[in-house]
């Protein structure tokens, strides 16, 4: 199990070779656990591109730490440019940027409302630390939303 930026967590099925522009090259195919899509990653560029193991429990704490945090501050801008920051950070691959993405928008969310981009952004943010976090802690996907709800009720 690996997980890939902002397709969340996969099973890396095979390696394989291929010939492209006349050069071997080695790629892993993963099937992303979510939605069975496929991807071909390149072995020598999967640092590159943001492939990564699934967290431990240990950072597991940190995300659950991310997610109470209230002390902060979401700054002043309009929904399309704070879309575009988010998808940024969602980019990134780094379980502590979706963890921040989720809080802002679900603090954001007590204030006014999202725009549908916004919704969908938190829904995919959720989703992607949901499976995450179930699999880094062995239990179900609805236990990890529950507790999930419960740091913003």
């Amino acid at each position: 199990m690996a997980v890939y930026p902002a397709h969340g967590v996969g099973l890396i099925e095979a390696i394989e070779s291929q010939t492209i522009g006349g050069v071997d090259q080695s790629f892993y195919v993963m099937r992303i656990l979510d939605n069975d899509m496929t991807i071909m990653i390149p072995t020598a560029n999967s640092d590159n591109v943001g492939l990564r193991a699934i967290i431990s429990a240990d950072e597991v704490d940190k995300v659950i730490t991310i997610l109470k945090e209230r002390d902060i501050t979401i700054t002043p801008q309009t929904w399309n440019r704070r879309y575009r920051d988010y998808m940024d950070k969602i980019k990134t691959g780094s379980v502590f940027e979706v963890s921040v993405v989720l809080r802002d928008l679900y603090l954001l969310r007590a204030d006014k409302d999202l725009s549908y981009g916004e919704r969908k952004m938190l829904d995919t943010a959720k989703n992607l630390l949901i499976k995450e976090i179930s699999l880094a802690r062995k239990i179900d996907e609805q236990e990890v939303e529950l507790q999930i709800e419960e740091i913003f009720s």
